[in-house]
């Protein structure tokens, strides 16, 4: 029998649903293994020696943390522990870590906030944090590359213990100070629960959540994304199977100790879309009237006709105008948005057929030629990928 400690944060879903993935080998492998959780005030208390005596004592096989990079992790291999990190501060070299492509995932949210027409756009987070820092850095140079005259900013606090701590003045100022409507990316849900909660106590009604203010987080805890008010959108990854490979890696190194090793990755998968980034952004009326009825009326079909009787633009003009402010056709944004319509249904487990069928493709055949040329993989692959996963 396996006996795996875990020390981190178990009131945020990210943990839980590493802890899920590791059962859910456990079983299927039909394993018996023992899960401990530990507290993270032991680590912060008494540092990673007092960790490492109670993984002795409790006998243990493997143990997943966070820990400080200047902890001396070899401590862990002396006494016969497979140690594997949980992204925190850096990564590390001597052991593996659970990590992910977070660039991917700032790229991922500014993506969809640019295709909602933002011109502006803010990062909130935690410098320092290895997942913040790099979510930052994805999310700025993707919003730089699609158009110079694009605006960002960011408030990064400076990393402390205690992550769930923030200045309510501060944030408020900087808020305040953003170009309005800006779009805003949190490092994680916990981060963007702190704007909401900042909004709803600016006397008057200061700023607007999405009117003013759109925010998005990371994560998709539905704990905390259903409790802000409005409720947030976030971007979901397969921490599940996260854990899952995790185990796998623990089950590789207790039956070879020098085996190989990689990191194992967690990845972004797509966002669930919710109250606090419910609208369509552009400083164009024109154009953001026509995002609006696109993803209004993105269930039928959608004639270039049909936005021009909703705007005083000649059909070259209207074309023109979209093609530089979205820096693609009128034709290939509806056929993207319902593209990404089709994920979204096949994510909920909905058939192939049907999910064309409701976003008005011919038959699953198109549906599964123009889904391949845009993602790199059929629906039934993506389906069998991301369905009824969070």
């Amino acid at each position: 029998m396996a006996r795996v400690i875990f020390l981190t944060d178990f009131s945020e879903s990210y943990a839980r649903n590493l802890l899920i993935g590791i059962a859910r080998y456990a079983q299927e492998m039909r394993q018996a293994w023992s899960l401990v959780r530990l507290p993270l005030s032991i680590r912060d208390k008494s540092g990673t020696e007092a960790v490492v005596e109670w993984s002795v004592k409790m006998q243990a096989d493997a143990v997943i943390g966070q820990f400080y990079n200047g902890s001396d992790i070899r401590l862990f291999r002396d006494n016969g522990i497979i140690a594997i990190a949980q992204d925190f501060q850096h990564r590390f070299r001597s052991i593996p870590n659970i990590t992910g492509p977070h660039e991917l995932a700032g790229k991922m949210c500014a993506e969809y906030f640019i295709e909602k027409g933002f011109r502006h756009f803010a990062f909130y987070g935690t410098r320092g944090i290895i997942w913040s820092d790099e979510r930052c850095r994805g999310f700025r140079e993707t919003v730089a590359r699609a158009n110079p005259e694009f605006t960002f900013s960011a408030l990064r606090n400076k990393a402390r213990n205690d992550l769930w701590y923030y200045d309510s003045t501060q944030l408020t100022t900087w808020l305040e100070s953003l170009p309005k409507p800006v779009a805003i990316m949190a490092c994680d849900d916990n981060q963007a629960y702190h704007i909401t909660e900042v909004c709803q106590q600016i006397e008057g009604g200061g700023i607007r959540i999405p009117d003013d203010v759109a925010v998005m987080g990371v994560d998709n805890d539905e704990t905390i994304c259903k409790l802000s008010t409005p409720n947030l959108s976030s971007l979901n990854q397969a921490t599940e199977q996260g854990g899952y490979d995790v185990a796998k890696l623990i089950d590789q190194l207790m039956r070879n100790p020098d085996s190989p090793w990689e990191d194992v990755m967690v990845m972004p998968t797509h966002i669930t879309t919710r109250q606090s980034t419910d609208i369509y952004a552009h400083t164009d009326v024109y154009i953001a009237d026509v995002l609006k009825y696109i993803y209004e009326h993105i269930d039928q079909k959608i004639s270039v006709n049909d936005l021009i009787a909703l705007v005083p633009l000649s059909r070259r003009l209207l074309e023109t105008r979209f093609k530089r402010e979205m820096g693609t056709s009128i034709y290939n944004y509806i056929l993207r948005t319902r593209i990404e319509k089709v994920m979204q249904r096949l994510r909920e487990g909905v058939g192939i057929a049907e999910a064309a069928a409701e976003l008005g493709f011919s038959d699953t055949k198109n549906l599964s030629r123009i889904f391949r040329q845009l993602q790199g993989i059929t629906p039934s692959e993506y389906r069998n990928r991301y369905a009824a996963k969070k």
